[in-house]
């Protein structure tokens, strides 16, 4: 039996992906707000209600984590591997992600996370 349930194991690899997808949106953001779009705005609010949904989502997040006592430390990494080291209940578990397993994922959560804004549009 794992130390730490799989239900927790998502709210820990919410804590990775979510800041992830934050990053790629805000930069992207910035890339609409420059680039030489004829119609910026419908971009924008694409991007901006994509946001707002990792914003919250992660919030929620951390919210469970602080009152369940869970922490997560980002361990070492390398071109292949990051490391990830949870901590709840008294128990320590490192986990090794596939770089290329998290661009994917975040990748798919981009997709979601603007899907969910489009539908709100």
């Amino acid at each position: 039996m794992p130390l730490i349930s799989q239900e927790e194991i998502v709210h820990f690899e919410k804590a990775i992906y979510l800041p992830m997808v934050l990053i790629i949106l805000e930069r992207d953001r910035m890339l609409f707000e420059k680039g030489s779009f004829k119609l910026k705005r419908p971009y924008i609010e694409l991007v901006d209600g994509a946001i707002k949904q990792v914003h919250k989502e992660l919030q929620e997040t951390k919210i469970h984590m602080r009152k369940h006592h869970m922490k997560m430390i980002k361990g070492t990494g390398d071109d292949t591997f990051t490391e990830y080291v949870f901590y709840h209940g008294g128990y320590e578990d490192h986990r090794r992600y596939l770089n290329v397993r998290l661009r994917n994922r975040v990748e798919e959560l981009l997709r979601v996370y603007l899907a969910m804004s489009y539908q709100e549009i």
